[in-house]
């Protein structure tokens, strides 16, 4: 499985972390950047990831700032694209249970680096149920797109 990842400045250390751990459980990883903790804006590395994801160059999306807000927001303005902005353990699989989102977004101030990182594992290893009801939702959401 391929990940897109990006962020700003201001998680630009977890993202480190991450793409390190992700690698090391089998993981490809595209890094959209940014590659500092040099002042950034989000928009210019998470849009990329999200087109990757939308285009099927990268199987699914992690996204990060501080807050893992405007990253959510800026990935989920590209069509095709599922975020849900994550800092626990059972919305990281449910949103993958019922939501089948293809992206997830961080707050790198909020989540630490321990609960991060299960946070992604959960996300990353749980599977769509497929049930009709999750499915007629999600097609109902995405609708919303062609409106």
């Amino acid at each position: 499985m391929k990940i897109a990842i990006g962020c700003d400045h201001g998680a630009y250390a977890l993202k480190e972390k991450l793409v390190a751990h992700l690698k090391a459980e089998g993981y490809e990883t595209e890094d959209f950047g940014t590659c500092s903790t040099e002042s950034c804006d989000y928009p210019d590395f998470v849009a990329p990831a999200a087109k990757a994801v939308a285009e099927g160059k990268c199987d699914r999306g992690i996204v990060l700032c501080t807050t893992g807000i405007g990253a959510s927001i800026t990935a989920n303005k590209v069509k095709g694209i599922r975020c849900a902005l994550l800092s626990d353990i059972m919305s990281a699989q449910l949103t993958r249970l019922h939501n089948d989102t293809n992206m997830m977004a961080l707050g790198a101030g909020v989540v630490g680096e321990n609960l991060a990182l299960s946070i992604v594992d959960i996300w990353l290893t749980t599977p769509f149920s497929g049930e009709p009801r999750h499915q007629r939702r999600i097609d109902k959401v995405m609708a919303l797109e062609k409106e």
